[in-house]
């Protein structure tokens, strides 16, 4: 059986050595030895100071909302997976939907100032399979109407923008550490600012509200990442390079044998560095999208409708129209990509494909 992803483990002695640690210090929440080493590491290997360690990747969404949206209307992305949009209406905020680009898959930077109003706390848009928004453009916009921008990095982890990580752009970006992720703590996730005094509320936030062992700070919630959590991510940190190339090389042979005269990827935005966390494909239409499941299937290869269905169309919310979006998730596909998959069977998934398009008329 040939998944979409595969979750990388490190070498199981590794990781009982560093958990050992836990049997030492007798601590296994609550900020211990292995929490303040994975903080430091992460520290040095993305060159980012303020970071904030969480259970799990959508806590931080949470939390950043409850700080910074203000119970407000949020402008945000249709073409996302749905905790971006459930993390806004979990918060008691309003998502105000503007469509994506055909091109990045990311918001449309150009109709976010239409969607503006005075109700307006928010821009929360996501960096889609890895692929980064109009970063200059959205900051010019929050400047001018004095908003906040929260991107959702979930998939961002090693990506690189003019240099410079992917997690240094906007007021505060969010990341999950889950494990179908190139680096992950089996389940968690993190917020990264540049602001001290942010940082410092959503630290206690994530805490309780704690500020020392008996005074509140104020509001809070248990987000807490664990020892043994932890004690995952310092044993997967030290690969993550080695598997970044691994499905780069993959990602090489997936450009080298598909037929590109009928299907197309999204275009990524200049001066990226890419993670190749994800291998989405756009198909001509629906149709032929389930058709390529199906043939699929057969063989046990089971890709992913990533994302699906478009979030403008959930049911807890009142439906607004998002022709782009709503088409893209009609007829997208990520395909099978991790450390471990055999380049034989990147050419089988390939030609299953090309088998299924190679009659159909190109426009």
């Amino acid at each position: 059986m040939i998944n979409v992803t595969k979750t990388f483990l490190p070498p199981k002695t590794e990781y009982e050595k560093i958990i050992g640690q836990i049997w030492k210090s007798n601590q296994i929440a609550n900020g211990g030895v292995l929490h303040q080493k994975l903080i430091k590491s992460l520290q040095n290997y993305l060159n980012i100071s303020n970071i904030v360690l969480t259970a799990n990747g959508t806590l931080p969404l949470q939390i950043v909302l409850k700080s910074m949206a203000k119970q407000g209307e949020v402008i945000t992305t249709p073409f996302s997976y749905v905790a971006t949009t459930s993390s806004i209406v979990w918060e008691n905020c309003t998502p105000v939907f503007v469509d994506i680009s055909p091109n990045s898959l990311c918001i449309e930077a150009s109709k976010i100032e239409n969607a503006i109003t005075k109700k307006t706390t928010a821009i929360l848009a996501t960096h889609v399979f890895g692929n980064p928004c109009e970063l200059e453009e959205i900051e010019k916009i929050a400047k001018n109407y004095d908003l906040k921008v929260i991107y959702d990095a979930a998939h961002c982890f090693g990506v690189k923008y003019r240099g410079k990580s992917i997690f240094n752009f906007g007021d505060v970006s969010t990341c999950s550490f889950h494990a179908t992720k190139l680096f992950h703590t089996g389940e968690g996730g993190a917020t990264f600012c540049k602001d001290n005094e942010l940082f410092q509320e959503l630290f206690y936030r994530h805490n309780f509200g704690h500020k020392g062992k008996i005074e509140f700070q104020g509001l809070g919630i248990n987000a807490k990442l664990s020892e043994l959590q932890a004690g995952m991510g310092l044993a997967v940190l030290p690969y993550v390079f080695e598997l970044i190339e691994s499905n780069k090389i993959r990602t090489q042979l997936y450009d080298k044998y598909l037929d590109f005269e009928k299907v197309r990827k999204p275009v990524q935005i200049e001066g990226v560095e890419s993670n190749f966390n994800y291998y989405p494909l756009i198909f001509p239409n629906e149709s032929i999208l389930k058709e390529v499941l199906s043939i699929l299937a057969e063989k046990e290869i089971y890709p992913r409708r990533y994302f699906y269905p478009s979030l403008n169309n959930l049911p807890f919310l009142k439906y607004k129209e998002m022709p782009v979006s709503e088409d893209i998730a009609s007829r997208i596909l990520c395909m099978p990509l991790y450390s471990e998959l055999k380049f034989t069977d990147i050419k089988l998934i390939c030609d299953l494909v090309n088998s299924k398009l190679k009659d159909l008329k190109v426009n």
